[in-house]
């Protein structure tokens, strides 16, 4: 059963240009250590991927049904991928008790999330799907 879905597009130029103003600032406020590391080491791709994983975290703000108010702050999401570059979405804090919540008894949440970028454009996709717990 569908929980969730949430979509959002992000600019990369303007995610370039709010990380040439604010730097660190605006680095650490949204971002975990593990999404500055995957974005920091790809040296020509770094506003796209900062850009894709942004709109992952407001995708799962929506998915949430709640966009990023409530409580859910930026690093309540945070994206990394598997070894076969599948993103992974993690939730702590405010949004896993949101996810925890919105979860029917005798089900588990999974989130699925997809991201894209073509420049100047970045696009993610989560669903947020309850699977039935085996008996």
């Amino acid at each position: 059963m569908i929980l969730g879905i949430g979509s959002d597009l992000a600019n990369i130029e303007r995610i370039e240009a709010t990380l040439a103003r604010f730097g660190d600032r605006f680095r650490n406020r949204v971002f975990t250590e593990r999404e500055q590391r995957k974005a920091e080491g790809r040296p020509r791709a770094v506003a796209a991927t900062y850009a894709k994983r942004w709109a992952a975290k407001e995708a799962c703000s929506k998915a949430l049904g709640t966009g990023l108010r409530m409580g859910i702050s930026w690093k309540d999401m945070a994206v990394t991928n598997l070894r076969s570059g599948q993103p992974v979405m993690h939730v702590t804090g405010w949004a896993a008790e949101r996810l925890r919540a919105m979860t029917p008894a005798g089900h588990e949440a999974v989130i699925h999330v997809t991201l894209t970028d073509d420049h100047p454009w970045a696009q993610a996709f989560v669903v947020i799907e309850a699977r039935l717990l085996p008996r």
